[in-house]
C-alpha cells in the first residue's frame, strides 16, 4: 500500500444533475508515498453556458473557459495521468459519476478503484460536527484557501488524506474500503454504515433523512436491508441525488406488505418527502350525494371533489361510481333523470334502464318516488361493510390487521395471538388510527383483487352477506368472482 499511486482530484461543474452535470475546471493530483509526486490543473469548455449561480460559488464564467480546451481534447490524458491509481475525493461518488459521464458522451469507459475522504475521515476521525471539506478543514486546522476552485480544493484534500492515511494502522480501513465486496464505495457520503448494518430483512417501511432530520423519501419493502441498499446501487440522477442528501435512515417494522403499504401512504401524506412522486397528489374523488329539488323530488347526483365529505357514498373511480347510480337506479325502480344519469331531457330514455315509473312524466306521485329514494340510500349505508385484514405480524406471536369500518379503512394495528378477539370493538385498544384516501382505498382493493378475502374476517351484518357470498362464490366463474369480491365495498 505504500507504494500505491493515489489521484486526488476535485471538479467544477455547471450543475444540472448527473446527466447534466460538464466539467468547467478540473486538478489532479498525484500522491505516492505520502508525496505528491504531480500536478494537472486545466479549465474545461463545458460547451454549454454556466448557470450565474455556480459562477457566484465558483467565480468561473463563460469567459474564463471560452478558450479553454474541451474535454475531449484532454480525455486521453488524463486517461493516462490516472493510470494505476485509485481514485480519491471527498465525496468521491460525485467527481468520479461526473468525470465518468464526460468520458461516456465520447463513447469511452472510465474505470478506477476509488476512495472516498468522507466516509473514510467518518471511520477514522469519528465524532466530528461536520464532514464537509470546508468544515473539517477548519476543525483539522487544514489551510484551505481558493475554496469551490479545483486546485484549493485538491490542495486541502491532499492534506488531509494523508493525515487520514497516517491514522490507518497497517491501512486495515482502507483496504477494507477498496474490497470489491465492501458496501463502503456504494453508500452515501454522509450516511454511518453503521445505520445500514442495524437495518433488519424484514416487512415494513423505511425512511430517508436529511441533516436536519427532515423526511425525503418513505418507502415500503419485503426486505427493508436489501431495498434500502438498492437505492445506493442504482445510477440514476434521482437516485444519486437522493443519496447525496441522506444523513440518517430510520425504519419500521410491520410484519407484512399491506400494513407496510398503508403505513408508508400515511407517512407521503404526514411528511410529503421531496423524493416522493406517487402519492403526494390529492385524487379526484367522486361521491353519490343526495338533494331536495325545486319541485321536492329527492335527487342523486355524482359528486367530484378532492376533499372527503360525508356522503351517501365514495367512489376513487368514476365508473364504479356510475355502476353504483345505474345499480340502484334499476334496483329501486327509480328514475335515471333524477339519478343523473341522464340530462336536457323531460322524459327519461336511459338505453338500459327501462323501469321507471313515471315521476318524470308526472304519473308517479313524489312522496311515493321520495320513499323510494330513502330506501336507496338506506341499501348504500347499510351494505358498507365491516371487516379486517389480518396478516403476520413483527413477531412470531403476533399478528398484524388492517380495520374498515362501514367501508372506510380506519387504521392499522397489531395484537398477540393469545387475544381474545371476537368482535370489532376487540380491536380498539390495538388500532392506529389513520386516514382514509384514494391510496389506502386503492392499496386495500388492490390486496383483496390479489387475495381474494383470504384472511379477511366480517362483523355485524356484513359477515352474514358475506357467508352467502362464499358460497355463491364458489358457483361462479373466475372473473364473477372477481367483480364479487368488489360489489359491496365502496369506501
Amino acid at each position: 500500500m505504500q507504494s500505491q499511486l493515489f489521484a486526488i482530484i476535485d471538479v467544477e461543474t455547471t450543475g444540472g444533475g448527473i446527466s447534466g452535470n460538464r466539467i468547467t475546471e478540473i486538478c489532479i493530483a498525484l500522491v505516492k508515498e505520502g508525496k505528491v509526486i504531480d500536478k494537472y490543473t486545466s479549465l474545461v469548455n463545458p460547451e454549454r453556458e454556466i448557470p450565474q449561480y455556480i459562477t457566484a460559488l465558483t467565480g468561473i464564467d463563460n469567459a474564463m473557459v471560452a478558450n479553454a480546451p474541451t474535454f475531449d481534447k484532454i480525455a486521453d490524458h488524463i486517461e493516462t495521468f490516472t493510470n494505476d491509481a485509485i481514485f480519491v475525493a471527498h465525496n468521491v461518488s460525485f467527481d468520479y459519476n461526473v468525470i465518468r459521464g464526460e468520458y461516456r458522451r465520447l463513447g469511452q469507459h472510465y474505470n478506477r478503484k476509488k476512495l472516498c475522504t468522507v466516509r473514510l475521515s467518518r471511520k477514522l476521525i469519528p465524532g466530528q460536527p461536520s464532514y464537509s471539506l470546508g468544515k473539517l478543514c477548519t476543525t483539522l486546522n487544514i489551510p484551505h484557501t481558493n475554496r469551490h476552485r479545483a486546485e484549493g480544493d485538491v490542495n486541502a484534500t491532499v492534506i488531509l488524506f494523508k493525515k487520514l492515511y497516517s491514522l490507518d494502522e497497517n491501512f486495515k480501513t482502507i483496504n477494507s474500503f477498496l474490497n470489491p465486496r465492501s458496501k463502503q464505495a456504494t453508500l452515501p457520503p454522509h450516511l454511518p454504515a453503521e445505520q445500514i448494518e442495524e437495518l433488519p430483512t424484514g416487512a415494513g417501511i423505511y425512511l430517508f433523512k436529511n441533516q436536519k432530520q427532515k423526511v425525503i423519501y418513505a418507502g415500503k419493502a419485503k426486505n427493508i436491508k436489501k431495498r434500502v441498499l438498492s437505492h445506493f446501487y442504482d445510477k440514476k440522477t434521482k437516485e444519486y441525488q437522493l443519496g447525496q442528501e441522506t444523513h440518517f435512515i430510520d425504519y419500521e417494522l410491520t410484519g407484512n406488505e399491506l400494513v407496510a403499504l398503508l403505513v408508508e401512504s400515511e407517512h407521503i401524506r404526514r411528511y410529503y418527502p421531496k423524493y416522493n412522486r406517487a402519492q403526494k397528489w390529492p385524487t379526484t374523488t367522486y361521491q353519490i350525494i343526495s338533494y331536495t329539488n325545486q319541485r321536492g323530488i329527492i335527487q342523486l347526483a355524482l359528486g367530484k371533489t378532492k376533499i372527503l365529505h360525508d356522503s351517501v357514498s365514495t367512489f376513487y373511480n368514476r365508473a364504479e361510481a356510475i355502476e353504483k347510480l345505474e345499480e340502484i337506479c334499476e334496483t329501486f325502480k327509480l328514475c335515471p333523470r333524477f339519478c343523473t344519469l341522464q340530462s336536457n331531457t323531460e322524459k327519461c330514455s336511459h338505453y338500459r334502464i327501462k323501469n321507471c315509473e313515471g315521476i318524470c312524466e308526472g304519473t308517479e306521485s313524489i312522496d311515493q318516488y321520495n320513499l323510494k329514494v330513502q330506501k336507496a340510500i338506506t341499501s348504500l349505508e347499510r351494505n358498507k361493510p365491516t371487516f379486517a385484514i389480518q396478516g403476520p405480524g413483527r413477531t412470531e406471536n403476533e399478528i398484524a390487521f388492517a380495520l374498515i369500518n362501514d367501508g372506510q379503512y380506519t387504521g392499522f394495528g397489531y395484537f398477540n395471538r393469545n387475544e381474545n378477539i371476537c368482535e370489532i370493538e376487540d380491536y380498539q385498544p390495538f388500532l392506529n388510527l389513520q386516514q382514509a384516501s384514494y391510496h389506502t382505498h386503492a392499496i386495500i382493493r388492490s390486496y383483496l383483487k390479489k387475495n381474494g378475502e383470504n384472511n379477511v374476517i366480517y362483523f355485524n351484518s356484513p359477515l352474514q352477506l358475506a357467508q352467502k357470498r362464499v358460497k355463491k362464490l364458489k358457483k361462479s366463474s373466475a372473473k364473477e368472482k372477481e367483480e364479487n369480491v368488489f360489489s359491496h365495498w365502496n369506501i
